[in-house]
């Protein structure tokens, strides 16, 4: 199989990078340039004698701070918005890590940043490239999201990363990107109950008090009658606890942490790719019709539109093609492909290439890998940070099952969008 200079098919899938330097590129042109400013402003204010010495030293030094920095919003998980400045040549890990450390997390291999191109597809921040080289015409909004759901997410060590998993597998429910069942919503809803709002209390609960939160994308009466009975008997279940029942039931769902991308096979029927921790998953009219797990695929390409895996000789042909939208579809597909591949398959991720004039893409997965990330785990010993659990207000941003973002509300899920909320706070939220 031949492939474009620019889209050469990548080395063998079992080899990925490990983190280049993520160190803020020191400035080049533009910091001559602002020395040459100040130069001259400094000559024609010396002889015309109308400004100060101190307006002299200080307004170029302004021009040059707001011309390097850019502001960002991310939008975290609980529904807040975080915003802080950053200079336009940062890369992506300092972005994220500024959020983590925020956030107080110290579990941070599994989240991400993404934002929206101008064509309103998703993308993932490259932690390892310059922001303003990823983000273009769009202006800087990002979203803190989970980028590799975990197979068993009683392995992590915190509770505070557990729950950003709840919060962010609760989105997936009520966007509707994770189908349950009635039963299953109602089991889901009965713990997320008891997580927020604790025992149930009919001093304080009226008939209908979870009639203001959010379980599902379509939420009848009768089901949030079932998860008022069924909460009901959970007197006693700390949210911790609760959290834990809550993933132990949610891991087990087909979809559980499958990111989709629309496709076509080889006869032109309209299919959807699914990638997650196992493998690459084939679907069709929402039924999986295939699957292929990692150890079965030998290398993954991309050429113009066209994504290609190869797999070991059997039953299926050796290289199986898939027609994506346009060439960017292709890539997105096969960068997601790539990194988990790397991240939940390698030990650790291998280099890019070396060689100075190397054909294909450099990209290579740039974070460390699931078991380093649980060597680092084991190794925490501060004690259980302390932090706010928000309510699942029904007024939250809902996203269609192929990842296209639409408002059903208005506000976020706890207080106003526009406000910085840090989780470091103790105690915990109330209806």
């Amino acid at each position: 199989m031949t492939t474009e200079p620019r889209d050469a098919q990548p080395q063998e899938a079992e080899s990925l990078p490990e983190a280049a330097a993520h160190s803020t590129p020191k400035q080049g042109r533009e910091g001559g340039a602002s020395q040459s400013l100040a130069q001259s402003s400094l000559a024609e204010d010396s002889s015309s004698h109308l400004s100060s010495n101190s307006h002299i030293a200080r307004s170029p030094a302004r021009n040059v701070l707001s011309f390097r920095t850019m502001q960002t919003r991310v939008t975290l998980l609980d529904g807040t918005l975080f915003t802080c400045i950053v200079e336009k040549r940062a890369r992506g890990l300092y972005l994220f890590e500024k959020i983590c450390e925020h956030l107080n997390l110290l579990e941070k291999d599994y989240f991400g940043l993404s934002f929206r191109d101008a064509d309103n597809n998703k993308n993932w921040l490259d932690p390892a490239k310059e922001i303003k080289k990823q983000v273009r015409g769009v202006p800087w909004s990002f979203a803190f999201n989970v980028k590799f759901y975990p197979p068993n997410p009683v392995q992590l060590s915190e509770d505070i990363t557990r729950y950003f998993l709840c919060l962010q597998l609760r989105q997936d429910i009520v966007s509707g990107r994770l189908p349950c069942s009635f039963s299953t919503h109602t089991i889901l809803g009965s713990y997320t109950v008891q997580s927020e709002l604790g025992d149930y209390d009919p001093d304080e609960c009226g008939p209908d008090y979870v009639s203001e939160l959010c379980f599902a994308p379509n939420q009848t009466k009768e089901m949030e009658a079932k998860i008022m009975e069924l909460h009901r008997t959970l007197r006693g279940i700390s949210p911790v606890e609760a959290e834990m029942h809550f993933l132990e039931n949610v891991k087990k769902l087909s979809m559980y942490g499958v990111d989709l991308h629309h496709a076509k096979d080889s006869e032109g029927v309209a299919i959807m790719l699914g990638v997650c921790n196992s493998g690459l998953l084939v679907y069709r009219d929402r039924l999986r019709i295939n699957r292929f797990s990692w150890p079965k695929i030998l290398k993954i390409s991309y050429k113009r539109n066209n994504f290609y895996i190869k797999i070991r000789p059997g039953e299926f042909e050796s290289i199986i093609g898939f027609k994506l939208l346009n060439h960017r579809a292709a890539k997105r597909l096969w960068k997601v492909c790539v990194e988990h591949h790397s991240f939940f398959r390698l030990l650790s991720p291998e280099e890019p290439p070396k060689k100075f004039l190397s054909l294909g893409s450099k990209f290579r997965y740039s974070g460390r890998t699931q078991i380093q990330s649980r060597r680092a785990s084991a190794q925490i010993s501060r004690p259980a940070p302390n932090f706010p659990r928000c309510i699942s207000k029904r007024n939250m941003l809902s996203r269609s099952l192929d990842g296209a973002s639409r408002t059903t509300a208005s506000s976020s899920l706890i207080g106003s969008p526009a406000i910085t909320v840090s989780p470091k706070a103790n105690g915990r939220a109330h209806s």
